[in-house]
């Protein structure tokens, strides 16, 4: 339980329209994939598209780790085959790589940025190739925090090697295409924390007629007919037959609901966390801490990293000075999370594919340095400043 005057790492921003959704479903009586969550593939596609000539095609899925897995299994990736992605991620990146039997490659961030260096990637594609004991296949670019990728020099760079581009897209809504889709598939995520949200559940979205085709078969058992279709269907709708062997990914229209909702008050949900960020970065620009750059501020503002200059010593739980701060900020009431421990050392992949913490030193330096502060719609003038006061009181004490 957490005191009274505790300020959360996050908390969803929900309204009446929200309930009202819910409730609309709930007297429905359909609960599951249908109606709602079609017309939030629709709505969200819509929004996205941007002044992308091409037609985009959005598929509503439970997650985006489902959404990520459904995209590397339709583009063919399986064992034998090398996927490139950065280690400061959150597991479910490289998890999916595992679940189609592939392996993964983790590749240092750029220098002034929390994203895959393109420069880097390609020196990693050039030395899995001179091995030659196993295929690149793919990329999986992650939007952190909201932060753009560098996204033309990342599909530059896969184009010339024949690996296929999925984008981890989930911090990075609300988004809106330029004129072309840069990758295969991108994937949003609804987490609770999530800019916006519908409890769990995510969307791909693809360009490829040929990519979302295999997606809508194999995120409903494989079979070749909805639920929707087969129970609403004047034809014979009881039906079907099995194509093949697929998983159970798909959205209920009672988390779609919520999502068509949330999707409406997107915008007002990024002014509300630019405002907070804002003020963040005029307060907190100080000798001992270090804002995100400017380039960040301008993305979807997901996560709002801040970094200790002097993180202390570097142990198996990063900067010993980061987490005196965390911990001061906990004893103030302040709920902080870190994003992330990067995949390289944790033991699974450590082991499995002998991997040292060093091999990655950018990746290294930020993980020791960073804490995520709250960065919520919804958050008042008095808990921005309770923020701002903690954080710069226990930074004081740090360096006092």
């Amino acid at each position: 339980m957490t005191r009274e005057h505790d300020i959360p790492f996050h908390r969803p921003f929900m309204g009446k329209e929200e309930e009202d959704a819910v409730l609309r479903v709930l007297r429905s009586r359909w609960l599951t994939t249908g109606a709602e969550a079609a017309a939030f593939e629709t709505e969200f596609a819509d929004f996205v598209k941007g002044s992308c000539p091409a037609r985009l095609y959005a598929l509503a899925v439970n997650s985006a780790t489902s959404g990520l897995h459904l995209a590397l299994e339709a583009l063919g990736v399986g064992p034998g085959d090398l996927v490139f992605l950065p280690s400061l991620t959150f597991t479910s990146t490289a998890e999916v790589i595992r679940h189609v039997g592939a392996d993964p490659v983790f590749v240092d961030i750029g220098a002034e940025t929390f994203t895959i260096d393109p420069e880097l990637l390609e020196d990693a594609i050039r030395a899995a190739l001179r091995r030659g004991n196993a295929v690149p296949r793919a990329v999986i670019a992650v939007h952190y925090g909201g932060e753009f990728c560098d996204m033309p020099a990342i599909s530059a760079v896969a184009r010339r090697y024949g690996l296929s581009v999925v984008e981890d897209a989930a911090h990075l809504f609300p988004y809106t295409l330029g004129a072309e889709l840069q990758s295969d598939a991108l994937v949003f995520s609804f987490y609770a924390t999530k800019t916006i949200t519908s409890g769990e559940g995510g969307m791909l979205l693809s360009a490829r007629e040929d990519l979302a085709r295999r997606v809508s078969l194999m995120r409903n058992h494989g079979i070749d007919r909805s639920v929707w279709n087969r129970y609403t269907d004047t034809g014979a709708s009881w039906y079907y037959q099995v194509a093949a062997p697929g998983f159970k990914y798909n959205l209920p229209d009672l988390l779609a609901a919520v999502g068509r909702v949330q999707l409406k008050r997107a915008g007002e949900f990024l002014r509300m966390r630019r405002a907070i960020a804002a003020s963040y970065t005029s307060a907190l620009a100080v000798d001992t801490l270090v804002p995100p750059p400017a380039s960040y501020l301008k993305g979807a503002l997901h996560l709002y990293p801040l970094s200790l200059r002097d993180s202390g010593a570097a142990g198996p739980r990063g900067g010993s000075r980061r987490n005196e701060l965390i911990e001061k900020l906990k004893k103030s009431g302040i709920g902080t999370s870190v994003h992330f421990i990067p995949l390289h050392i944790m033991p699974y992949y450590r082991d499995s594919y002998d991997l040292e913490a060093g091999s990655l030193p950018r990746t290294m330096a930020r993980f020791n340095a960073l804490v995520s502060l709250p960065l919520w719609p919804g958050m008042s003038d008095a808990q921005i400043a309770r923020v701002i006061e903690a954080v710069s009181s226990a930074a004081a004490e740090l360096t006092g």
